[in-house]
Order: C-alpha cells, then sequence, then structure tokens
C-alpha cells in the first residue's frame, strides 16, 4: 500500500490542531461559535417571539437597487457591454435591454423613494456605462457621469442619502475578454482606478460606498458553476481565485478612499458580504464546530480577512489545502480592516448555497437576528447595515404573495430584537428591492420589487405593492410602536364564572380485574397480577371515574365538559336497543361529580371526525348520515333519552360539538350546506324538546358549540382580504347562530333563516339558490331562540385571503384560504397563539348578536410537548385568561366561562394538563398557573381575594 507523505502546509496544520486541542474552534479568532451554546431566545415570551419597539432615532431606513437589474438602455448614451449583456443575449435568449427602464426613468424611481419616506438608497454604478472598455485610464463617458450626478443630486434634494456600490456583478465584457475577468489578477489595479475615479467624482455628495455586492456569490456562481455571468465552470479552483482576487481588490479600493478622499471627504467605505445562518439539532461541541466552519465557508470566507486577523479560516484552510490562496504577511495587514461597518447582504440566494455547506444534523434557517449576533460575536461588535435583505417576490400590486409582507415583519422584526436584546449596532436596513427588475438567471419570473412593473407595457409604470405601503408603515412608525394587546389589567372574575376543563368522550376501560366486597365493606379490589384486555364500561369502573375526577378537582376547577357516546349508547341509532350498561356509567359519573360540588356540562353528539362514521351510530351513517333527515328525528329521540336518564345530574347540555367543523367532512358545497340545514334542525328540535319538558324541572341550558377562531385579513392592505376574513367569520359562525338569534345588522322582518352576506355571496359566485337550504316557516319558528347561552371553543388566529384559483384543491364556499404570521409564536402542530384574537372574536360575537345570552368559552388549549415544564401551555393559559378578562371587564361582553381542553393526554398532540403514562397521572406546571388564576379569580391587585362561596351560599339558602 503506497502512503502519501504530508507536505509542509499539511503538516503545519496537524500541529496546530494539536496545539487546538483537536478543537478548531478553540483557535478561532472570533467568538461566533459561542451563539450556538448560548440559550436560543425564548420563543414563547411574547418579546422574544415579536418586539413591539421602535429603532433608534437615527437609524438608516433604505432600500436598493443594482445597474444591471434595473437601468436597462443597455447601449444607450455611449454605455459598453457588460459581462451580463454577454451572458444574457447569448445564453437565455432573454434579457435586460430595458428591465425597469431606471436610466430613462430615474426620476419616477426617486418619487418612488419619497413615497416610502426612505432615508437612504442603495444603488449600483454601471462600470461599462462610466467607461465601455474598463479602464478608468481613458475618457470616461460624460453620459454616464451625468445621469449618475442628476441621480445623486435628486436623491440629496428629497434628503435621501445615497449609498453607492461601485461593482455589482456587471463588469465590462473587454475586461473578460481582454484579461479572463477577476481570475487575472491585472483586475486588482483596474478596480482601484475605477474606484478611484468615482470618489473624485462623486465624493463630494456619497458618504457611504460599497466597493462589492455579494462577491461570493460572484465567485462561486460566475466562476465556478456558471450560472451566472461570465458563465465560467471553473469549479472550486477558479472560484478561490477570483475570491482572492476581489478581496485584495476591495482593499486598495478601501486604501485609496483612506489615503486620498477620507480626509476631505469624510465617507465610509465597506464592502457588502452575503450569508445563510445555519442551526445544530443539538448543541454538541463537534456539530458546533460543523455549523461555524459552514458560516466560515460562506460569510467568514471574505469577512475573516477584512475584519478579522487578514487571512482566511482555519477551517477553509483546512477545507481547501494548497488549493487555497496565500496571503503573504504584507497582504495580511493590508486587507484586515478595510472596512469602516459590516454590509450584509441576507437574502435566498445565499440561503439556497448555505444548504450545499450544511452536514447532517444541521438545518439552514433565516434567521436574521442570529446571523448579526454572530457577526458582532466573531468581529468585534462592528456596526452593521444590513445592505439587502429581501426573500419572496409579490406577484403584482392587486394580487399580492401576502408572505412577502410577513417576511418583511420577520426580518425587521429580527434587526429589532437584535439592536435591542443582543446588542448588535445595527445602523440601517435596506429592504430588497425597489422595483421588480431583472432576476440575473431566474429573468423575469421572480419579483422581488416593493414597486410593479408590467414588463409588457412599454411605460413601464410604478406601482406601489401593499409590501410597499407595509415598509411605509414601519418607516412612519420607525418600527413597531403599537400592539393589539392592550396592557395587562388587574381585577376578578364574576364569582359566577366557570372554570372548566374540557374533554372529548368519555369511554372509561378499566384493565383491571376487581374482586367485590371481600373484606365487608362492598369495597373494590384489584386482583394483583390480572390484567384484561378489555373491559365494557359500567359501574364496576368506578374506581378509575373517581380517581379521573379526583384529578379533574385536584386543578380547583368548578366545570366539567365531557362527551357522551352516541352510537355506544344507542347501538342501532334508535330507541330499539338502548345500552343500558352505557347509560348506567355516565350516571355513576355524573352523580359522582355532584358529590363533589362539581358541575358537568354534557355534549350529546361529539363527531368523531374519522370515516367512515363520523361519530354517528353504524346503521345512521349508512342510511346517509346527516345528509338525510331522518338523522335529525333520531338525534331528537337520542337527546330525550339522555335529558330523561342524565338530566338530573346536568345544568349545562350541548347538543352538538363544532358541526361548522363536521361539514368540512363533506366535499362538494352542496352536501356541506345540506349537512349544516339538518344540524341546525336537529339541534333546534333537541332545543325545544328540553324547554317544553325537562327545562321547568332540571333547570339547565342547553346550547351547541361552535368552532370560533378568530381572523384577521392576511393582507391588511387589500380590501379583498378584509371582505375574505369578515366572510370567513359568517360562514363559519353566522351561518349556525343566525338562524338561531338573527343579527343586530338586520331588520326584524328579514330575521330567521341565514345571513344575507352568505345569500349574497353565494349569489354572485354564480351558485345557485337551492345549493343553500330554506327554512320553512315552521322551521323558523322552531330555531329562533333556540340557544340558552352561546358555546365557542377557541383556539387560535388564523390570517384570511380570497382562495388563489391556482391552488390545487377546489375552493370552500367561503372562497377563502388561511395562513399564519410566522411571528406568531406556534406550537409544535403549529397553532399559534395569539391571545388578542379570543378578545376580538368575542366582541365579534357581541357586536353581532348583543348580550342577552351568556358566552361561554366551551374549549380553549395548547399542544405542548413538555412532560412537566410546559412553558408554551403556561403562557397561553395565563395571556389567555387576561384577554377574557378584559374582553369582560373593559369591552362588557357578558362572558360566563372558559375551559381549558383538555385535562389528560391520551395520545398525540399533547394538550393535556396532566401526562399519563402507563395509567399513572402527573400534573404539569400548568396545572399549578391554572389553579391559582382560578384561586385568585383572576388576576386581582394584591393576593387578597375577594371570596364569594358564601354568599352564594346565603343566595341558595334565602330562595329556599
Amino acid at each position: 500500500m503506497q502512503t502519501h507523505p504530508f507536505n509542509f502546509t499539511q503538516q503545519c496544520f496537524f500541529l496546530l490542531l494539536l496545539v487546538c486541542g483537536w478543537s478548531w474552534t478553540a483557535c478561532a479568532l472570533g467568538e461566533g461559535w459561542k451563539i450556538w451554546q448560548q440559550q436560543k431566545p425564548d420563543h414563547i415570551s411574547r418579546d422574544q417571539v415579536f418586539l413591539h419597539d421602535t429603532f433608534p432615532t437615527d437609524f438608516l431606513w433604505a432600500t436598493g437597487t443594482s445597474a444591471f437589474q434595473t437601468e436597462g438602455a443597455w447601449e444607450q448614451d455611449g454605455k459598453g457591454i457588460s459581462i451580463w449583456d454577454n451572458f444574457t443575449h447569448s445564453r437565455f435568449g432573454g434579457s435586460a435591454d430595458i428591465a425597469s427602464d431606471s436610466y430613462v426613468q430615474w426620476e419616477e424611481d426617486v418619487k418612488a423613494l419619497t413615497f416610502l419616506g426612505i432615508k437612504a438608497y442603495t444603488f449600483s454604478l454601471s462600470w461599462p456605462r462610466l467607461f465601455p472598455n474598463g479602464d478608468a485610464q481613458n475618457k470616461p463617458n460624460l453620459a454616464g457621469v451625468r445621469h449618475y450626478n442628476r441621480l445623486i443630486d435628486k436623491l440629496l434634494e428629497n434628503n435621501i442619502e445615497p449609498i453607492v456600490t461601485l461593482y455589482h456583478w456587471d463588469l465590462p465584457q473587454m475586461l473578460q475578454e481582454q484579461y479572463g475577468g477577476w481570475r487575472n489578477e491585472t483586475l486588482i489595479e483596474l478596480f482601484e482606478e475605477y474606484a478611484s475615479f468615482c470618489f473624485q467624482t462623486f465624493g463630494d455628495k456619497v458618504k457611504y460606498w460599497l466597493t462589492m455586492h455579494n462577491p461570493y456569490l460572484m465567485a462561486v456562481q460566475g466562476y465556478g458553476t456558471g450560472i451566472h455571468a461570465p458563465g465560467e465552470t471553473g469549479g472550486d479552483l477558479s472560484a478561490l481565485k477570483v475570491a482572492h482576487n476581489m478581496i485584495k481588490a476591495h482593499s486598495r479600493a478601501w486604501h485609496k478612499y483612506n489615503t486620498h478622499f477620507r480626509p476631505h471627504q469624510r465617507g465610509e467605505v465597506s464592502i457588502v458580504l452575503g450569508s445563510h445562518w445555519v442551526e445544530p439539532q443539538r448543541a454538541t461541541e463537534a456539530n458546533v464546530e460543523l455549523c461555524q466552519a459552514s458560516m466560515e465557508a460562506v460569510l467568514g470566507w471574505f469577512a475573516n480577512p477584512i475584519f478579522g486577523d487578514g487571512d482566511y479560516p482555519l477551517s477553509l484552510k483546512l477545507k481547501h489545502g494548497t488549493a487555497l490562496p496565500t496571503f503573504t504577511e504584507e497582504e495580511k495587514l493590508w486587507v484586515r480592516n478595510t472596512a469602516d461597518f459590516f454590509a450584509l447582504s441576507f437574502d435566498p440566494k445565499n440561503l439556497r448555497l448555505g444548504r450545499t455547506q450544511a452536514q447532517y444534523g444541521q438545518s439552514v434557517t433565516p434567521d436574521l437576528r442570529r446571523v448579526l449576533t454572530w457577526i458582532k460575536l466573531q468581529y468585534e461588535d462592528p456596526l452593521v447595515l444590513v445592505a439587502e435583505a429581501g426573500w419572496l417576490s409579490d406577484a403584482s400590486e392587486t394580487t399580492e404573495n401576502t408572505v412577502a409582507l410577513y417576511l418583511m415583519k420577520r426580518f425587521v422584526n429580527q434587526v429589532l430584537q437584535a439592536i435591542r436584546f443582543d446588542g448588535v449596532q445595527v445602523m440601517g436596513y435596506t429592504a430588497w428591492s425597489l422595483l421588480d427588475g431583472f432576476e440575473w438567471e431566474y429573468g423575469y419570473d421572480i419579483r422581488r420589487g416593493l414597486f410593479y412593473i408590467d414588463f409588457s407595457d412599454p411605460e413601464r409604470n410604478r406601482s406601489p405593492k401593499t409590501s410597499a405601503l407595509y415598509y411605509r408603515e414601519i418607516i412612519a412608525q420607525n418600527g413597531f410602536p403599537q400592539d393589539k394587546t392592550s396592557p395587562e389589567i388587574k381585577a376578578h372574575f364574576p364569582c359566577d364564572f366557570h372554570w372548566g376543563i374540557a374533554d372529548p368522550t368519555l369511554q372509561f376501560t378499566d384493565p383491571q380485574l376487581y374482586m367485590w366486597n371481600v373484606s365487608g365493606d362492598g369495597s373494590l379490589l384489584p386482583v394483583p397480577g390480572v390484567r384484561l384486555h378489555t373491559r365494557p364500561s359500567q359501574c364496576t369502573s368506578y374506581l378509575a371515574i373517581r380517581n379521573h375526577l379526583h384529578l379533574f378537582a385536584s386543578t380547583g376547577a368548578s366545570h366539567y365538559r365531557f362527551a357522551l357516546n352516541w352510537s355506544l349508547i344507542l347501538p342501532q341509532g334508535d330507541l330499539s336497543n338502548v345500552n343500558t350498561a352505557a347509560l348506567r356509567y355516565y350516571c355513576c359519573m355524573l352523580s359522582e361529580l355532584t358529590k363533589m360540588n362539581l358541575k358537568a356540562v354534557v355534549v350529546l353528539y361529539y363527531p368523531s371526525h374519522s370515516a367512515p362514521n363520523w361519530g354517528l351510530p353504524v346503521p345512521l351513517q349508512i342510511s346517509g348520515g346527516w345528509l338525510n333527515y331522518s338523522t335529525v328525528e333520531a338525534f331528537r329521540d337520542y337527546a330525550s333519552l339522555c335529558y330523561k336518564e342524565l338530566g338530573p345530574w346536568v345544568q349545562y347540555w350541548i347538543t352538538i360539538n363544532e358541526p361548522n367543523r363536521l361539514i368540512d367532512v363533506y366535499s362538494s358545497g352542496r352536501d356541506k350546506h345540506q349537512v349544516a340545514h339538518n344540524l341546525l334542525l336537529a339541534h333546534s328540535k333537541a332545543w325545544r324538546l328540553y324547554e317544553e319538558k325537562y327545562s321547568t324541572q332540571q333547570k339547565g341550558l342547553v346550547s351547541l358549540a361552535l368552532h370560533a377562531d378568530w381572523a384577521e385579513p392576511a393582507n391588511p392592505f387589500l380590501q379583498s382580504n378584509i371582505e375574505a376574513a369578515q366572510r370567513f367569520l359568517v360562514f363559519e359562525l353566522a351561518r349556525f347562530l343566525d338562524p338561531l338569534l338573527g343579527n343586530k345588522y338586520e331588520r326584524q322582518q328579514d330575521r330567521g333563516g341565514y345571513p344575507n352576506e352568505i345569500k349574497t355571496f353565494l349569489a354572485q359566485a354564480g351558485l345557485q339558490g337551492s345549493s343553500l337550504p330554506n327554512f320553512t316557516e315552521t322551521e323558523k319558528n322552531e330555531l329562533k331562540g333556540a340557544l340558552g347561552f352561546i358555546a365557542l371553543n377557541h383556539f387560535t388566529t388564523r390570517l384570511v385571503s380570497p382562495y388563489s384559483p391556482k391552488q390545487p384543491r377546489p375552493a370552500p364556499d367561503h372562497n377563502c384560504r388561511t395562513l399564519t404570521d410566522p411571528t406568531w409564536a406556534t406550537s409544535k402542530q403549529g397553532q399559534a397563539v395569539v391571545p388578542w384574537g379570543l378578545r376580538s372574536i368575542l366582541n365579534w360575537v357581541t357586536k353581532r348578536y348583543g348580550r342577552d345570552l351568556p358566552i361561554i368559552v366551551t374549549g380553549s388549549g395548547i399542544d405542548d410537548q413538555a412532560a412537566v415544564d410546559d412553558k408554551l401551555r403556561q403562557y397561553y393559559v395565563k395571556s389567555y385568561l387576561q384577554e377574557a378578562l378584559k374582553a369582560h371587564h373593559v369591552d362588557g361582553v357578558n362572558l360566563h366561562g372558559f375551559y381549558v381542553w383538555r385535562l389528560e393526554d391520551r395520545h398525540s398532540p399533547n394538550f393535556g394538563l396532566f401526562s399519563s403514562t402507563s395509567h399513572q397521572s402527573k400534573a404539569k406546571v400548568s396545572v399549578s398557573v391554572y389553579k391559582d388564576i382560578i384561586a385568585q379569580r383572576g388576576f386581582p391587585e394584591s393576593a387578597t381575594v375577594q371570596m364569594c362561596h358564601l354568599n352564594e351560599q346565603q343566595e341558595i339558602c334565602s330562595k329556599a
């Protein structure tokens, strides 16, 4: 076997690793690697998720463009050909010959900037427009000089600071042909001369210079892979050489300015460096080193020589060995510290390329805050300009990709968090870009502009997108000073407030075998070591019931909501076969609750949302289920049985849980309407039956429970989105509540039946009127007022926009789609935590239906995977109850209860207050949080709690 001795360089690296203890991070100049060892920002705290605060008063709000992407006029007024002109003409068949026409319409660009309220504008000079052959020793193209002078003067006239980039990838083609472009060291001197001319010509009016934009992409994609101009495919060797020359060219330009122009122009010079971000799945030492190497392979490649020790990172040397060019000691001194601030590009191109650097167990994520903090740690806290940040495109000014708004919101807020929490010195933020333009290898297929341009229109008019309106709003407010969540209040909930816990259908099966009355005291004793696979529900499950209810009582809650199993009680769906054992089990449950002075809220029908029966008795589903009116009559008979057998222990009944979710399992719009219709009729018949036969004696209240998520317009700047959010709520809630309660917006004579908004929308959508069933006058009278209280299950808030015709699935009947704001805290299952949404939905219901009926939140919760310290659920319970308190005290909502979903984990997702493993229940921390709030009856000023129980007892006694 042949051996290969180390060369001298490899021997040095080997010895260096020995000195560093095999950990190259220990030898790293900076301390960026420490960020992965720090605790990540708390994703639960509202401020850490999204910070409502303002930026420093001198913060530079900017936007930017590049010459080749927007100017057009590719051979006008003496401009020379660039490598991108040549590349697009020869490779793509399309080009940026006109692009956004900014060379001609530059004044319109300035108007767009003033519309935004921008403080600074980043744009690039076209090297071939100023020097057609690239040689700055020749006479400049005066038309080009005149153009940029006019633009700079107009910017200053409008109090906009010009931030000028000398080179944004459009190298003169002549230099590529004559020297081979950036592979040739001659370009270093040529760039220095070009930079010197620009400093001399425009420097008296420019205070911020950027020598190059993202040289990483230029080196890798221009000379390594050939995706960019000039299209060379030299691989790593070529890319490394190009990068080396560009670093030295930048340094020469900086020194030229520092020596000859800074003393009287007093400006600053930097270079724009691009980056991704990477996180390890586990922060082990090995994974941290891999993440550090990933960052150094992209950002550190250029930043370490300029902001570090003047040399490449050790990880890069280990990766490339002798293929990596070297700096002499003199060059290291010459290169280091050749930037007056750190200019960062954070865009999707770097994210995509960053994925190629990711190792197993790492994930590339768009976290701008973490990048900024890494820069602070790695390079000794420099002043940072975010010189490019813009990720997704908006399709047009009217049909926008709304995600762009929320990515802007997230990235800008991450910068604010980096400033306020991490102490990063960020001087400005550049939203990229001002205009739709030519997006390099993607041509015009991708749009990143704040202003829309129709490239088929010769006029190239600029139209602000809603992302422009949003950025304008951020700039005007200098950040995010407002929050829909108002300050916390200190107050009590009413004495009769329901402190509840909600569960689904209860079907206890006890695997133990018991001996009864062995000791003569009537007790049940489990037989040790004997386990049964199945055991029908019956009173011999009494021990399980007692344990379960003691678990419930330990929370301090007063009301327990659970569901009966219709198909278990009536296997055939009618009274021909009544499962008396099942009824006896539920009697045991309710009687035990009553003994413990606890209240029951019983759901008659809890749809299972699992095919094929949806929780219905099988014979009913076979005969058509809720599409068949016979199920309505069957439900009335089932309700009558339950009222008769269980009613003495039940004060609150819910006929059907979330009928608005049940209709979603049906595919056609016509079926959805018919099912909703029959569900309403079933509820009203069950309600009338109780009122007529059982109410006087049992004195209970009957309702149905609706899933009630709040809806916000996804794009608040578009009327179509505002209308969609309202329409969503009407279809979700008013479809079921209006036939029962009417609403305050309709005339008395128009009340009864479905909301006019639904009828109008379906008619405008071209659907036949028969698709929405009509109620007979008898049915209208039966429905009218058939609600004892309003029961709402609220979990989250959704962003709503009109359903796109491009979506692969058919549109729902309300023609709305939902999405989530990425700045909201979310659970593992993706449920957003938006406390103010609860207050919003309570107010919406109150405004539409008045304050006469009490509202009870019969279900609200969050999945949290933590076995004990469930921080997300703790935050959820406290913050949602705080918003409930505001709704009651500040807004006057007639709120009577709040039920946490659910008592115990049975399976994923984990919504339970208690974990349950092998029939052993363990309280999570959220139990004590909820219990404390209950004990204090809310959020009082002090620990002193006004007691109610004695007064309530006296009231009962006096009435008796």
